[in-house]
């Protein structure tokens, strides 16, 4: 393997603000925030929109994230009874 090619692989915490909910684990995602651990040392932090403690799919509960309107403007373009 090429040395000096490869993104650093580091520890890194991801965080799902909207839950609560973060997690430590080793990545090449690069971040310039940082936030303090619970063992006390600093790393770069990454937060992320959904994780496994959001996702309606492990948490059981259904979720709208349309903040845009797009389902609303599906509905009006695609509506019954056209025609």
């Amino acid at each position: 393997m090429k040395k000096n090619i490869h993104p650093d692989y580091r520890p890194v915490v991801f965080r799902d603000r909207g839950a609560g909910f973060a997690f430590l684990t080793r990545s090449t995602a690069a971040s310039d925030r940082t936030v303090e651990w619970e063992d006390g040392n600093t790393y770069p932090v990454v937060d992320v929109d959904v994780s496994s403690a959001s996702h309606p799919f492990y948490t059981g509960k259904s979720r709208v994230l349309d903040s845009t309107g797009a389902v609303e403007k599906f509905n009006r373009r695609y509506a019954r009874g056209r025609g």
